[in-house]
């Protein structure tokens, strides 16, 4: 019995400003339209089409406010009403080890201790299918034999961005490990090529629930225990059969904030290598996110309108307006509506630098876009000024927002297409196109949407503060409450 479970958490600062905190990198959408969370899904589900006894299921785990977003990838993934689907949503970012930590105690006591784990991070890419599910049926082969798998991707270049994996002795289908090598220098990247038995760190791991739970016991006491009380304080309240399982708080928080490759798998004994065939990228820079494009003669790649001239080896990453580069080389240029990057190829793992300065200086723009994603829908701010902010809103066929109230601030509303059913104090009432209503500060209100067709209005706020913090909500469909 083979799970997969999806770790779906991580910022993705390095791909800024398209990831942001509150759109991290699993949902970017790549050039075909998918993004990588919606590639991750359905890989892990062809795992269950193609073998025999591996159960319609698939865990995610991410953080809380991502629910949604997970969710709707799930669906447009047409998994929805095929596979179970259990989501684990951590109250905050916990690293790796704490996620894999409770995802083995939630199966562990669905399935049982022998159930197999594929752990699988939301954000890598991979094309060859096929030898993708030869290496997990080599994993869960050694899994099997209490063996903590983890797949090796075989090098053809000598990388300095990746972690490496040195492997030792024949184990069936895979080797034992040796070591885990941090990103190392080129001229050591070229020696490791040249070995033959190191194989860069891919981030996935096959073991049993129950040896998972056992090793990191032995091995990371702390992190055991603190995940184990978390699980416990999580099933007061919900049932482990239960497909929305919210992790306690304040234990979660308690958890070591540390990777799985340190506190386990550098010093378990039992950790064995499954050396995989198949190409793979976790998209960490804008570099391996431009490879993705076409390049023409002179090596420039471009995602939307750009133009070149006299340019050599330049990505431009444009989503509403032409970007011309005139007379460059060698540059990364992505464009957003609010934010403008320009980085030399050769600092494209320091973008995490600019995220970092940007989140001291509590800059929107670190965390968000301009149009902000909801469970209802989206939100877009067209214009802001002193006492002022005008937003776009698009609420999905049947959604409402939560019955909410704000202190600082009034609201008017105007409808320009589909049809608003709005609570206004206690007033209720329906507002059409070309039509709108006026909300004082300090009113309790709703916005709903009761038709099939999406409903789209523009709404002008005034105030003297108009944040997003400022709101007040008695009744929500969404948990927010």
């Amino acid at each position: 019995m083979l799970i997969p479970v999806i770790l779906s958490g991580g910022a993705g600062t390095r791909l800024w400003p398209v990831s942001r905190e509150g759109h991290p990198k699993p949902f970017i959408t790549l050039p075909d339209g998918e993004t990588l969370l919606h590639k991750t899904y359905r890989r892990a589900a062809a795992l269950h089409d193609e073998q025999e006894g591996v159960p319609a299921e698939i865990l995610t785990v991410t953080n809380r406010d991502y629910y949604f977003l997970s969710k709707d990838e799930f669906a447009r993934a047409g998994l929805d009403r095929r596979y179970r689907s259990t989501f684990l949503l951590e109250p905050v970012g916990r690293n790796t080890a704490a996620a894999v930590a409770l995802a083995a105690h939630v199966l562990a006591e669905r399935h049982g201790p022998d159930a197999l784990l594929l752990v699988l991070p939301a954000d890598h890419l991979i094309t060859d299918e096929a030898a993708f599910r030869r290496a997990v049926g080599q994993a869960a082969q050694l899994a099997s034999q209490q063996r903590l798998v983890t797949f090796g991707v075989v090098p053809d270049r000598p990388e300095t961005g990746y972690g490496y994996i040195e492997a030792g002795e024949a184990l069936g289908p895979g080797r034992a490990v040796v070591r885990f090598v941090e990103k190392p220098a080129l001229d050591l990247a070229r020696q490791y090529l040249e070995a033959g038995n190191f194989y860069w760190n891919a981030g996935m791991f096959c073991f049993q629930a129950g040896v998972l739970l056992e090793q990191m016991a032995r091995y990371a006491p702390d992190v055991a225990e603190a995940a184990a009380r978390c699980w416990e304080r999580t099933r007061e309240r919900c049932t482990s059969e239960t497909a929305l399982l919210e992790l306690d708080a304040e234990s979660f928080a308690a958890i070591p904030d540390i990777s799985l490759d340190y506190a386990l798998m550098e010093r378990s004994e039992a950790v064995a290598v499954v050396p995989a065939e198949f190409d793979w990228s976790d998209i960490g820079s804008w570099c391996a996110l431009s490879v993705l494009a076409t390049p023409d003669e002179a090596g420039n790649r471009a995602r939307g309108e750009a133009l070149f001239f006299d340019s050599r080896n330049t990505y431009v990453h444009s989503e509403d307006r032409l970007v011309a580069a005139l007379g460059v080389e060698e540059l990364l240029i992505v464009d957003t509506p609010d934010a403008l990057l320009v980085a030399h190829r050769d600092k494209a793992q320091d973008v995490k630098h600019v995220v970092a300065r940007l989140k001291a200086r509590d800059h929107d723009v670190y965390k968000f876009h301009r149009t902000v994603v909801r469970p209802w829908g989206s939100y877009t701010v067209l214009e802001e000024g002193p006492g002022f902010k005008i937003k776009r809103i698009e609420v999905k066929p049947g959604a409402s927002l939560s019955l909410q109230m704000h202190h600082h601030r009034s609201e008017h509303w105007i409808v320009v297409r589909g049809m608003a059913k709005i609570i206004n104090g206690e007033k209720e009432c329906y507002v059409r196109p070309n039509e709108s209503t006026y909300i004082p500060a300090g009113h309790k209100h709703r916005l709903e949407n009761p038709g099939i067709l999406d409903l789209v209005m523009i709404e002008v706020q005034c105030g003297d503060y108009l944040g997003e913090d400022d709101i007040v909500r008695f009744q929500d469909d969404y948990g927010r409450a």
